[in-house]
């Protein structure tokens, strides 16, 4: 059941995300994903210049003359979202959760795929597969891509980013473009990460509310463990407290970051207290300099 509230708010969301989709980020997407391969189009006389490795001897032979065979991009891709729907996405400390950021992240990557004639298809996760949609195009099915993911009530609280992966590579056998969508708040992924990224573009991005970067000074709090339901007494009065909790954030980036460049796994962060498409459009901005040859 759909409330009204919803309602709203995927109107809002749909009008909000495909204008960004259509006057921020079109072009970008087109170039910095490359379809499948190249398709055969057609044969033609061979043109000094030409690779001789393209000549079609049969059709060569019949003509009495070399000829070589034409190819294009099929540009056709399919976009797969991996999106995390444990109970810590529930968390925000700037107005609304990280899960809704998420769903706007979708929604604009979306409908980035579809202005591009791609597929897009969702896996919901949490310590376990919550549900699958699977690929296809048009503005409707976008749509429901986000439904899905705000209207969830999903059975896990955990979070299992290795299940979500086995569960892409089940699915594609054909390299695709994966988006994986989660506050990275898991263990014990490398394994999965390492084959998800040799056989499509994985990209991870990781969606931060600034509460967990930055532990404030609040005196005596009750923290809760959202996935776990454990309860913790915390003087975040105590400076040594909080820089224990600044430098613990640090060393999990930074175990993080170096995973994904030993991989060579581009990825990007979002701060749910800033603007998402700043980091997205420079995203897709760093690589197609990459793809130039720019450095």
């Amino acid at each position: 059941m759909i409330s009204r509230e919803l309602v709203k708010k995927l109107r809002k969301i749909e009008i909000h995300t495909a204008r960004l989709a259509n006057d921020q980020l079109a072009g970008s997407y087109h170039s910095v994903f490359k379809g499948r391969g190249m398709a055969f189009s057609e044969v033609r006389q061979y043109q000094p210049g030409d690779d001789v490795r393209f000549i079609d001897w049969n059709v060569s032979a019949r003509m009495n003359d070399a000829y070589v065979k034409m190819f294009t991009e099929e540009r056709e891709m399919t976009v797969m979202l991996l999106v995390d729907l444990s109970a810590s996405e529930k968390f925000g400390s700037v107005g609304k959760p990280k899960i809704e950021t998420v769903a706007e992240i979708a929604a604009l990557l979306a409908f980035s795929a579809i202005k591009n004639n791609d597929r897009v298809g969702l896996i919901l996760f949490t310590d376990r597969v919550e549900r699958f949609v699977p690929p296809k195009k048009g503005r409707g099915h976008v749509m429901r891509v986000v439904t899905e993911i705000l209207n969830a009530s999903p059975e896990g609280t955990g979070t299992n980013l290795a299940t979500a992966l086995d569960m892409l590579g089940g699915l594609r056998k054909r390299r695709s473009v994966a988006f994986l969508l989660s506050d990275f708040i898991a263990d014990d992924y490398e394994k999965q990460l390492r084959v998800a990224a040799k056989r499509h573009d994985l990209i991870p991005v990781q969606v931060v509310d600034p509460r967990e970067e930055n532990l404030p000074d609040v005196g005596l709090a009750l923290v809760e463990d959202l996935e776990s339901g454990e309860l913790v007494e915390v003087d975040t009065g105590d400076p040594r407290v909080r820089q224990a909790f600044a430098h613990e954030v640090l060393r999990q980036r930074a175990l993080r970051e170096r995973l994904f460049r030993k991989l060579r796994v581009d990825h990007l962060t979002v701060h749910t207290d800033e603007d998402y498409v700043r980091p997205i459009a420079e995203f897709f901005r760093f690589r197609q300099k990459r793809m130039m040859g720019f450095r």
